[in-house]
């Protein structure tokens, strides 16, 4: 054993003089870190105050529950109701006082009470952004719920109920619905911010690329020769891999690892979770990757093959594990890539970071283990170099 650490050890000094490993394991991915951080994370932010102007009559009840319901969106969007006459709403808008602007018309609740259908328009100004689309869709609720208890309550007329029985048809939940409360959510259900997404991504994605600077050396090696030496010397043939694949998870771990704590250091609202649970994560991830590296290995006739295998897998999981963008996990096809080793760093830090320990990650840590077997017999088994495996 002590031979094969001191392979390790000669394989982990030469990717260190080579400098390779730091730009593409940790200077590419830290500056896509922080341009995708400056493009993406400000699309996800909080939703700034608004202003919405509500003209109608003031006696009218359905125009007040309107202004009641805008003006209590605090938890969602905080909304300031300014009452306005008609008139104004165009004057408000186009200086920037308000975002929004709703017109009731007069005898508003009579007309709906008749099923006359009442007009209600919403205007935004140019300068609201997403804030505006939920003052429109709050606005198209509370509509929808006015028309639903107006429809109820024509219908009970119609059956001949009294006016007892209506308003007590009205009142009930069948009629009006329940209540609904907004409640600000958490990532803590295997899901990451903006933010924890990008760090997590980049690094899972660059760690398909360190994990490679191993086990693809053994292409490298055949190539100048050196290979054919090291399969003659005194010790099991299998000890050769054995020493590329560990120095290859020596470096992902560490490479991935200082990708996530500099994430964590650098960047604004990315909290992980514990560092011992991210590590048992790490090394889980990094073997199953590290078992893809054998089958190209095994496939690949020269280095250049190796290098664009690589970058093929690389991409490929990548993007399909959220690197770039989110993808659904939803069916078939999202179980199956729960093998990948991208998806899984991502759902295991959302756990990490909404504070799940060891036990949680068993089934991230049983799909890798599974990732890393079917890859190890793959590479075993598959036509190709025998001098790698």
């Amino acid at each position: 054993m002590r031979r094969v650490l001191v392979m390790v050890g000669s394989d982990l000094r030469q990717q260190v003089l080579d400098r390779s490993v730091f730009i593409f394991g940790l200077a590419v991915p830290l500056a896509l870190m922080w341009v995708f951080s400056l493009v993406f994370a400000p699309l996800t932010q909080d939703l700034e105050p608004v202003s919405v102007a509500v003209s109608g009559p003031a006696d009218d009840p359905l125009t007040q529950t309107l202004r009641e319901t805008l003006g209590g969106l605090d938890g969602a969007v905080d909304v300031t109701v300014v009452e306005a006459e008609p008139a104004d709403v165009p004057g408000l808008l186009d200086d920037g006082e308000v975002g929004a602007a709703v017109a009731v018309p007069a005898g508003f609740s009579g007309a709906l009470a008749d099923g006359a259908a009442p007009s209600v328009r919403v205007r935004l100004s140019d300068s609201v952004g997403l804030e505006g689309d939920v003052v429109t869709a709050v606005v198209d609720g509370v509509l929808r719920q006015f028309t639903a208890t107006a429809r109820t309550a024509a219908a009970a007329e119609e059956l001949g109920a009294g006016p007892g029985q209506v308003e007590a048809a009205l009142s009930s939940d069948d009629a009006t619905g329940p209540s609904v409360r907004w409640t600000a959510g958490a990532a803590d259900d295997e899901q990451l911010s903006a933010r924890e997404g990008i760090v997590a991504g980049q690094a899972g994605f660059f760690l398909l690329f360190t994990v490679g600077f191993g086990v693809l050396g053994l292409v490298v090696e055949r190539e100048w020769g050196t290979l054919a030496r090291l399969l003659s010397m005194p010790i099991p043939a299998w000890w050769v891999p054995l020493s590329k694949g560990l120095s290859s998870w020596v470096l992902g771990v560490l490479a991935t690892g200082v990708l996530l704590l500099a994430g964590a250091v650098l960047f604004d609202d990315v909290h992980l979770g514990s560092p011992g649970v991210i590590a048992v994560l790490l090394m889980a991830v990094v073997a199953a990757a590290t078992s893809i590296m054998f089958v190209i290995a095994r496939v690949a006739r020269t280095a250049e093959q190796a290098g664009v295998a690589q970058t093929i897998v690389a991409i490929t999981l990548g993007m399909s594990g959220g690197s770039f963008f989110r993808v659904g996990s939803e069916g078939v096809l999202g179980q199956v890539l729960q093998l990948n080793p991208v998806t899984a760093l991502g759902r295991g830090l959302g756990i990490t970071s909404g504070g799940g320990g060891v036990t949680d990650l068993l089934p991230v840590l049983a799909a890798m283990g599974l990732m890393c077997v079917a890859m190890t017999a793959l590479a075993v088994l598959v036509p190709g170099r025998r001098d790698v495996l």
